[in-house]
């Protein structure tokens, strides 16, 4: 549907910056989400991964993108603390140190592969989101 509707643009539309733009846009969101595509079709996925995604999608076909943003968020930053400013300051170590370790980060975005059709995800998010009409402002991303 994205792709129709940037053909059925125009040609003075297509021809500015903006119009350019958008079709590259298009063109790196197909390549970038492929490799997603793949690992589905291999059954190659996370399982964890795939439940979000599909969490994502539904929550979309619902409406809901203020819920469908939230679970974008916990796929490619997670919940995990995030260090702010100094850590260790002292020669005792902070009580809530351990929340921060490596081992707790939950986020994808480390993974190019991931970042990229996570980031091709978001993009078919906020394309969809601007084609609902029928959804209430308040239930919409900024």
């Amino acid at each position: 549907q994205w792709e129709a509707d940037l053909a059925a643009r125009p040609d003075s539309v297509r021809r500015t910056a903006q119009g350019k733009n958008e079709t590259k846009t298009l063109k790196q969101c197909k390549d970038y989400i492929r490799p997603l595509f793949k690992l589905c079709k291999t059954r190659r996925l996370e399982k964890g991964l795939m439940t979000k995604i599909f969490k994502i999608v539904d929550l979309c076909e619902k409406g809901e993108f203020v819920d469908a943003h939230s679970t974008y968020m916990d796929v490619a930053i997670g919940r995990a603390a995030w260090p702010i400013g100094v850590t260790m300051v002292g020669i005792h170590a902070r009580s809530g140190r351990a929340k921060i370790e490596s081992s707790n980060v939950a986020h994808v975005m480390n993974s190019e592969l991931q970042r990229k059709y996570l980031t091709s995800v978001k993009r078919l998010m906020s394309f969809y989101q601007k084609k609902r009409a029928d959804v209430a402002p308040s239930k919409k991303v900024a």
